[in-house]
């Protein structure tokens, strides 16, 4: 686990496992360039949290799903992780945490080309500096976990699009991380491979883990436990949904000989501070 954090997160318990307050981001500041993203961003994400982050395009959620996974870091507020300041932390606890406690995963895959199924999941492993033989054993779990335990030895190009997005969530699992991020995951995908990748990050987060995934789709973020609205650098919305949307249902429709249809209607929503 990376260096420093996860004991000084056991000091901090009863601390959201994600928590931004007052949080901003401007790039450019000063200049004639200058664009204020985020404006004073407070939220917090409980562990075991599944969290659909939606709003129009420039509405700033990729920028705070950026710094959620520690890829930018704010202008001013603060970022704590188990109750751990983020600024606080080295570069090199900084790496630690986006290999070891962090999982991404993106829509346009970010696979490696001419590289197998297999040693594309490896690779998060081998800059952890894990053993040939136990990430070889890790990246076969994961990709069997995901259901492409005979698709190891193919290349990306051999793959579906939905084929080489569970390829990506293998990666981003290989390492056990505490938290998934996905950043419009379904994007580039047809109904049932987006029923498909939905049932495995409900399977994650059923196991445990923090689930907070952008997207623009409400069917998809129907599948959540809660959704988080953005508008104009702030958060215009945030909600529970109470009976959130099982993939699994999806696809077992779909084995009937039913196609999956990923527009049911509306859910109700619940706002977040009614809820608590």
């Amino acid at each position: 686990m990376a260096g420093g954090l996860s004991q000084l997160a056991a000091e901090n318990n009863g601390f959201p496992v994600l928590l931004l307050d007052k949080l901003h981001k401007t790039y450019n500041p000063g200049s004639n360039l200058e664009v204020h993203v985020l404006k004073g961003i407070s939220l917090a994400v409980e562990r075991g949290d599944y969290v659909a982050i939606m709003g129009h395009s420039g509405s700033g959620k990729s920028t705070m799903l950026n710094i959620l996974g520690c890829l930018d870091v704010p202008s001013d507020g603060s970022y704590l992780i188990d109750g751990v300041d983020v600024s606080s932390l080295s570069d090199g606890q900084l790496a630690d945490i986006r290999n070891q406690y962090l999982g991404f995963v993106f829509q346009t895959f970010n696979l490696v080309r001419r590289t197998s199924a297999l040693a594309n999941v490896e690779l998060p492993l081998v800059y952890a500096g894990v053993s040939r033989s136990e990430r070889r054993k890790r990246a076969h779990r994961a990709l069997e976990m995901v259901g492409l335990g005979d698709r190891m030895s193919h290349m990306p190009n051999e793959l579906s699009g939905g084929q080489q997005q569970r390829v990506a969530i293998a990666r981003a699992v290989a390492t056990g991380p505490s938290i998934i991020l996905a950043d419009e995951p379904t994007g580039n995908l047809d109904s049932r491979s987006t029923a498909e990748i939905l049932a495995i990050f409900q399977k994650l987060n059923d196991e445990g883990k923090t689930v907070v995934m952008v997207t623009h789709e409400p069917d998809v973020a129907e599948h959540c436990k809660r959704i988080v609205r953005m508008r104009d650098g702030v958060v215009s919305g945030d909600e529970l949904v109470p009976q959130p949307r099982r993939a699994e249902d999806e696809l077992r429709k779909a084995g009937t000989g039913q196609s999956v249809d990923m527009h049911q209607g509306d859910v109700t929503h619940v706002p977040l501070a009614a809820a608590r």
